[in-house]
């Protein structure tokens, strides 16, 4: 089994886009992509791949906590400077939360080893203050592009796979063949693994945490073959775990974001886009996922959006 080191060395792009690049594989999508991506909407059908922001949400106390929604305003009152009361009334609130405790993307400054971030950056650039390299609003542009869906349960036959189930590459493209797609450069992977139907079906958050099916190791090689420019998936943390790789559990993790700077999509509610794209056989379409502009943050929650 090769080491993840090793692989991130082979795999690794660090100026690539220039020495100060924080976008990473994010760099995939040229213009001319994203217009092509656009022209993937033929019949205005949107899908929202988000999992709602609330106190039911799937956290479970490792380390993160579902969000916390409180009013702040309830029936305020209208007054203007010279204390006269004015027809409005209002309300207002706000949230609490950790940025990565639903829907979300890992920023390139999320995790590192050896010291180093993506591109090389140091790992103290990253404080108590937040990022100065690698962080999410270095992406706020957006994640717009082509998406595609390779749906590994239907592959299978089954309704979700199991913890520490891996996806080796082979299936990747048995999945990409069965959807009638190839995936290619500046794409972004929507790869169904059906862990989150589990736990809709199950409702046990303690399951859900305890493993997970996801892509192998291996899959880097896959990805970075294909210039894809981003990855996300229906667990929540894209990869198989447990798994057997010496020195970390998240051997994907570190290869992708700190080596590769691909930029990850966790808890992504990909049931009902699958169920249309078996029945109309389209798995392609026009993906829009931006994050919130969250000054040297190294996550963010999203309400990803597929449209076709």
């Amino acid at each position: 089994m090769e080491d993840f080191r090793s692989v991130g060395a082979r795999l690794r792009t660090w100026g690539r886009w220039g020495d100060d690049d924080e976008r990473g594989t994010l760099n995939h999508i040229t213009p001319e992509r994203l217009a092509a991506a656009a022209r993937l909407v033929k019949r205005g059908v949107t899908f929202d791949l988000g999992i709602p922001l609330g106190a039911d949400g799937p956290q479970a106390g490792h380390g993160r906590v579902n969000p916390i929604h409180l009013m702040s305003v309830v029936d305020g009152v209208e007054v203007d400077r010279a204390g006269i009361t004015g027809a409005m009334h209002y309300n207002d609130d706000y949230v609490v939360m950790p940025l990565q405790a639903a829907t979300q993307w890992d920023g390139l400054a999320h995790v590192f080893y050896d010291d180093l971030l993506y591109n090389g950056f140091p790992s103290d650039t990253v404080s108590t203050t937040g990022a100065r390299h690698d962080s999410i609003d270095k992406i706020s542009g957006g994640v717009a592009g082509r998406g595609v869906l390779l749906d590994i349960p239907r592959l299978r036959g089954v309704d979700w796979l199991e913890a520490g189930d891996e996806i080796a590459p082979d299936e990747l493209d048995a999945a990409a063949a069965a959807a009638g797609v190839a995936v290619g450069p500046g794409d972004i992977v929507l790869l169904r693994t059906g862990w989150w139907a589990r736990l809709r079906a199950e409702r046990s958050r303690r399951a859900f945490f305890a493993g997970e099916p996801g892509p192998s190791l291996a899959c880097a090689d896959w990805l970075a073959e294909r210039e894809v420019a981003a990855l996300a998936a229906d667990n929540h943390a894209v990869e198989a775990l447990p798994n057997a790789h010496a020195g970390t559990n998240y051997p994907l993790h570190l290869v992708l974001i700190r080596d590769m700077g691909m930029t990850l999509g966790e808890f992504f509610d990909l049931e009902e886009l699958a169920a249309h794209c078996a029945a109309d056989g389209v798995a392609e379409f026009f993906f829009c996922a931006p994050p919130l502009k969250v000054t040297g943050a190294v996550g963010s929650p999203i309400n990803p959006l597929a449209i076709k």
